[in-house]
């Protein structure tokens, strides 16, 4: 197994100096013993590779690659009661957004008496003068309830805006710490962000969220929102089965989203286990011949009258003309519709036999998005947010917050340009996947 080499550096602004407001009162255990709650420094830190095979391959532990540790510092960079803070949303829609921003301005407010907290609204064009938005003062009380909602208070938009632009209005607005929630589109525009402020010289504290859905930004073990997706998608997955079952010969088709990574496939298959063919885009399938997807249908539907096929959104496109398809805002190629694919060819392939068959296609997108998140990506949310406003008060700019191997952790924005995470077909994930369905190979070799 081979590792990559990955710059795990945190940049900072300049040495902190200011004392940090949060108190540290010791407490007392079940023994009467007394216990600090101490101070992350930063040489504390969470191995990115932690396999046995890893740590054998090196000559000395110091040549480990570590991520910094996240949490509070006994330093921060900032003054807080001068401070000047701005949360953006960006791209699509997220269970959880909502709880991310809440955490940030209580932890600003309360934690570190912060008073000067804005909400940049629809994204990246809040920032630019010619869209018109204003700034949303955010507080304690305005904020109060929206994690019992979905969607996002602050409203997103996508595609690029002009970097320059950006930064003047930061310069502008006399904003010191920008707080991004967004995916990895977000991420490749804090990249330019970050970089722009440096050229120019700025004292400015850029601190990202990853937000994705799908899951698949590298050296986050898990994304806020994912949860709550594979939850809901299950629902959709119950109502595909009894569809099926209620008809002779009939299937159930589930596409849910996973525009490059099959995880919320993969795992709302095993989080219900009535699934008979999950198709993802790591994974290579044929929809004709011997070994295709319809032969094999045709058969499970012969031994058991009834399928359910979940499909991510980017699997099978080798069955589209890349130069067909459009571009979203933001220039990504939007994926080809697989689901109405296969509903078309299922239907034709079917009827073409003279067998009658009764599908039924369920696409939950939408209503996954819109969705307020579920108790355990609150939980998470909730540490999301406030270690992002240790790191920003620290000093800390050009990084992500993460959880990985059980620690929230630092992460260098650029560590994660050009990367993805995928699902791997030789993991315990995927093989767990194969033996709950029990769907053969689905390739003509």
């Amino acid at each position: 197994m081979s590792f990559e080499s990955v710059n795990t550096k945190i940049t900072t602004l300049g040495t902190p100096k200011v004392a940090s407001p949060i108190s540290t009162a010791p407490m007392h255990n079940r023994d009467g013993k007394q216990v600090t709650t101490n101070f992350v420094e930063d040489r504390e830190g969470v191995l990115v590779y932690d396999t046995r095979d890893y740590l054998s391959q090196l000559k000395k532990i110091e040549d480990a690659l570590y991520f910094e540790m996240a949490g509070p510092r006994s330093q921060i960079y900032f003054d807080p009661s001068k401070v000047h803070c701005a949360i953006v949303t960006c791209g699509g829609l997220c269970p959880g957004t909502n709880d991310v921003i809440r955490a940030i301005v209580l932890e600003l407010h309360y934690l570190y008496q912060v008073r000067h907290i804005f909400g940049v609204r629809y994204g990246f064009q809040g920032f630019i003068p010619r869209y018109h938005h204003d700034l949303m003062k955010l507080s304690p009380d305005l904020v109060a309830n929206i994690h019992t909602f979905g969607g996002t208070i602050l409203s997103s938009s996508r595609g690029p805006q002009d970097v320059g632009e950006i930064v003047d209005a930061l310069e502008r607005l006399n904003i010191q710490i920008t707080f991004l929630i967004g995916g990895d589109g977000t991420l490749r525009a804090a990249d330019h962000i970050c970089d722009e402020i440096a050229d120019r010289g700025l004292q400015i504290s850029v601190i990202a969220i990853p937000k994705t859905i799908d899951n698949d930004i590298p050296f986050v073990y898990r994304s806020f929102g994912f949860d709550t997706a594979v939850e809901v998608a299950t629902d959709a997955i119950r109502a595909a089965h009894t569809e099926a079952l209620g008809a002779p010969n009939g299937i159930g088709l589930v596409k849910l989203m996973g525009r490059y990574s099959g995880f919320i496939a993969a795992n709302a298959t095993l989080a219900l286990r009535e699934v008979n063919f999950v198709l993802i885009p790591e994974s290579d399938f044929d929809i004709n011949g011997d070994h295709g997807l319809l032969v094999n249908l045709e058969t499970r539907l012969k031994q058991r009258d009834h399928a359910v096929i979940v499909v991510a959104e980017g699997a099978g496109q080798k069955y589209f003309k890349e130069e067909e398809l459009p571009l979203d805002p933001s220039g990504n190629i939007k994926p080809g519709d697989i689901g109405l694919f296969l509903q078309e060819k299922i239907k034709e392939y079917f009827n073409s036999k003279n067998i009658e068959i009764n599908l039924k296609y369920i696409d939950p997108s939408y209503l996954i998005r819109s969705m307020p998140a579920n108790y355990n990506d609150r939980i998470y949310c909730g540490f999301l947010g406030q270690n992002a406003v240790h790191a920003g008060m620290a000093g800390k700019t050009a990084m992500l917050v993460s959880r990985l191997h059980r620690h929230y952790v630092h992460v260098p924005i650029k560590a994660t340009m050009g990367r993805r995470k995928e699902l791997q077909l030789d993991s315990p994930l995927w093989r767990s996947v194969l033996e709950s369905t029990g769907q053969p190979p689905l390739i003509n070799l």
